[in-house]
């Protein structure tokens, strides 16, 4: 039974996500121009991990929608950061905790400083907008993939994955600055 105080707690968070229509109901990771609610200004980024769609705020009301991967139960993202660095085919290092979580994944980076080059087998794929709070790097990135069918899925150790063809359209659009809100 759902109490009144739960009942109001996701009606409110409800309503600060983008409107979207009710015949809507298969997921679609294609880029496509919708509508948003008010309140998101032009120029930000608004993720909504539960739908697995990153919307980039084009102008008021209005939005470029993209299909996404998420992190894991436990290892996504939430709050609101800013893009302070871009790089086109990232080089890559798991983070201590991703090692340590599964060293058997990791292997080649155990006991070593190896830093995977940038190219189509890194994980990071094509582009990569990394995220900080307070100017400091949170390791977590809006970045390509190169395996696009995890897209739609939470399978990431936190960051928000797109496919290479989309975080190069996504990446062309925003600056540096750019602030990023992951519900």
């Amino acid at each position: 039974m759902l109490s009144r105080r739960a009942f109001l707690a996701s009606s409110a968070a409800a309503s600060l996500w983008p409107q979207i229509g009710s015949a809507e109901t298969v997921f679609d990771p294609t880029p496509q121009e919708v509508r948003i609610k008010k309140q998101f200004a032009p120029g930000q980024i608004l993720v909504l991990p539960r739908s697995y769609y990153l919307y980039y705020v084009t102008e008021p009301r209005r939005a470029r929608r993209y299909g996404v991967g998420v992190g894991r139960a436990g290892l996504e993202f939430t709050g609101t950061a800013v893009i302070q660095a871009k790089k086109e085919w990232p080089t890559w290092r798991p983070t201590p905790e991703m090692i340590e979580r599964d060293p058997r994944s990791y292997a080649r980076f155990v006991d070593n400083k190896y830093i995977q080059p940038g190219g189509t087998d890194n994980p990071l794929g094509a582009r990569a907008l990394y995220l900080f709070q307070n100017g400091i790097d949170t390791y977590f990135r809006i970045h390509g993939t190169n395996q696009p069918q995890t897209i739609g899925h939470s399978v990431s150790n936190g960051c928000i994955r797109m496919t290479n063809e989309h975080i190069v359209d996504l990446y062309e659009r925003v600056p540096l600055g750019t602030v990023v809100t992951v519900l």
